[in-house]
């Protein structure tokens, strides 16, 4: 006689809801039958059905709305936090198409608040750019980014359609060391419109300082809709954290 045990009756329930999206039954976007109708089709007590679609929407699986209901949620996007890789080349990796949208592109200066990332005095020329991400057509990044127009005298030239700051700044000016730091925050409301959320979702906030061989580059700020990405990070001791662009 066989002496495993058989999952709990929540898990049972998580693991066939599960099996039904991938299988295509629910798509992104699409509600799923309510917490009474789930119970009855499965012949449980509502609390089990709601520990299953908790954690369901825990795992990003599912997204939950006050008096709305529950959703199928977009897959996560998932992006190396030690790594500083282009973009476009993690989205094709996926086998999906990226794209990205200019909002802003402009000649500035070191501020006060510039200055000490820079390591530049005030008044120091720097170019600013603002763009969105896109994967699949779908907003997954606004790159908020300062340059250092000494060692990117191109910058303002670029087709980001077909050039990614990250590879442009990798090409003239090649990584030599980056530092940054990530917190969860509620977005401003002209970040929040350009990934397409709500202002009261938290996002993703990186953000990084980037030197090359000749001074600081870049310091950029990446905000990432919360609910659909998350940052994973592999330390190997022998080779440390591999750093690759911008």
């Amino acid at each position: 006689m066989s002496t495993e045990r058989s999952a709990p009756r929540y898990q049972q329930i998580k693991d066939e809801l599960l099996a039904r999206i991938r299988a295509g039954e629910w798509q992104v976007g699409e509600a799923i039958p309510p917490e009474e109708g789930l119970a009855r089709d499965f012949g449980v007590a509502r609390m089990t059905v709601n520990r299953a679609l908790r954690e369901l929407t825990e795992a990003g699986v599912l997204t939950r709305t006050r008096g709305a209901g529950t959703f199928v949620a977009p897959p996560r996007v998932e992006a190396p936090l030690l790594e500083i890789r282009n973009i476009a080349e993690d989205i094709a990796a996926r086998g999906h198409a990226h794209t990205a949208e200019l909002f802003s592109l402009a000649r500035g200066q070191v501020d006060a608040a510039l200055a000490e990332a820079f390591e530049l005095p005030v008044g120091a020329p720097l170019f600013h750019s603002v763009l969105v991400h896109r994967e699949d057509g779908r907003p997954i990044q606004v790159e908020d980014r300062w340059v250092n127009a000494a060692l990117a005298p191109d910058y303002l030239q670029l087709d980001f359609s077909t050039e990614t700051p990250n590879a442009y700044l990798t090409r003239v000016a090649p990584l030599a060391s980056a530092r940054f730091t990530v917190e969860a925050r509620l977005p401003p409301r002209d970040i929040a419109a350009m990934l397409g959320i709500d202002a009261r979702s938290p996002c993703l906030v990186m953000h990084r300082v980037t030197r090359g061989a000749a001074g600081v580059a870049s310091v950029a700020t990446l905000w990432h809709p919360g609910e659909h990405y998350r940052l994973h990070a592999v330390i190997d001791v022998e080779q440390g954290p591999r750093r690759q662009g911008y």
